[in-house]
């Protein structure tokens, strides 16, 4: 699953592929609202840590696919 956060007054934003269903993220993303922080893993076993204040959007996009081509 590919997901993006934009964070409050800065111009980059967060980007990582995550093993969690689309489901998954919406429940937490809900809960960190009231909570204060966001919690996510990424698919390489990081995780991350965002201050539900500071959060602008989180764009929860397609599940990811095989890529074709070469793969590093």
């Amino acid at each position: 699953m590919d997901i993006r956060i934009g964070i409050k007054d800065s111009p980059r934003e967060i980007a990582f592929d995550s093993a969690q269903t689309a489901q998954e993220i919406e429940s937490a993303v809900i809960a960190a609202l009231g909570a204060g922080h966001l919690t996510l893993d990424d698919a390489k076993g990081r995780r991350y840590l965002v201050p539900s204040a500071q959060i602008a959007y989180v764009e929860i996009g397609s599940e990811t696919t095989r890529k074709i081509g070469f793969v590093a």
